[in-house]
């Protein structure tokens, strides 16, 4: 009888690696595939504070950024510890490529080929483990870039919307509804007939980052500053679905975690080391948690920094 059973065992073990091969194979067209239907974006400017010493650190981080598909220009200032880089990638991308060389690096700007017509940021925080920073630029009059990073999701799409108010006193239930300024029924994004404030899915991949960056025609910088961004459980179905909820919120799900959108420095806006409120360098304020209780003042010696 032990042969049969050794057999089952070995064949158990084939399927599910087979099952996870699949599973993995499909993900990873389907994510490939959404990327590749989100509106086309062009490159913008990334300004970053990167610890460096000498030139031999500037090779290194020339070398990990040029050439990269993405990748249009990179200019390394070893004095002022600044990299400017423009790129079509999410500011995660450049982030992480920049670190791969061993050198810590901080987001300090974020603009455009025109004029800077306002930036902002939402830090996305929820009593879990999902925490975010999503960014928005006004590229033009016409045009809002938002690019993010979200972690501590569940693998697959989840819908991303402003919503109304920025109160967080009740966490997300008290963000209001998605911003309706001309009250229309919900949608997509690449709709005419929309909420402002629908931002449509972001993809989480298996390790549950959804890295993301994507134009958007309505939305306007200056209209959403003091509102909210939430991301939600489950996938906005863009007004399409069966579900009575479906033409009001997307039928998403709960509201998982969600941040005060606030205004931001553009290219060469923020020129702070050293916070004046507390003296906490921008190298202590990288060691925090993007957004959650890990931020905030623990004790007398650990003062919060607001760089």
């Amino acid at each position: 009888m032990a042969a049969p059973v050794s057999r089952y065992s070995w064949f158990a073990s084939v399927s599910r690696k087979l099952g996870s091969y699949l599973f993995n194979s499909v993900f990873i067209t389907q994510a490939a595939a959404y990327a590749n239907n989100m509106d086309s974006v062009g490159p913008t400017k990334l300004e970053f504070a990167v610890q460096m010493t000498c030139e031999n650190c500037a090779v290194k981080v020339r070398a990990a950024l040029e050439g990269q598909p993405g990748v249009q220009s990179v200019s390394v200032d070893v004095g002022k510890e600044e990299v400017l880089v423009e790129s079509t990638l999410t500011t995660a991308e450049v982030q992480a490529l920049i670190e791969s060389t061993g050198r810590r690096a901080v987001l300090k700007g974020i603009g455009g080929s025109e004029q800077d017509l306002g930036s902002a940021v939402a830090m996305l925080a929820s009593e879990g483990k999902i925490q975010g920073v999503v960014r928005f630029l006004q590229l033009s009059e016409e045009q809002c870039l938002i690019d993010g990073t979200i972690d501590g999701l569940e693998p697959g799409l989840h819908g991303l919307h402003v919503h109304a108010l920025g109160d967080l006193t009740r966490d997300c239930l008290s963000c209001g509804e998605h911003y309706n300024p001309f009250g229309r029924q919900h949608g997509g994004p690449g709709d005419s007939e929309r909420h402002v404030g629908d931002l449509g899915n972001i993809m989480a991949g298996p390790d549950g980052r959804a890295s993301f960056r994507q134009e958007d025609g309505q939305l306007k910088v200056w209209d959403v500053i003091g509102r909210s961004l939430v991301v939600d459980a489950g996938e906005d179905d863009l007004g399409r679905g069966s579900h009575p909820l479906s033409k009001l919120t997307g039928n998403s799900g709960e509201r998982l975690a969600c941040g005060i959108i606030a205004r931001s420095a553009g290219l060469f806006q923020n020129p702070k080391q050293i916070c004046a409120c507390d003296g906490v360098t921008l190298w202590e304020e990288r060691d925090r948690p993007i957004a959650g209780k890990g931020r905030s003042k623990a004790s007398t010696e650990t003062p919060a920094a607001h760089l």
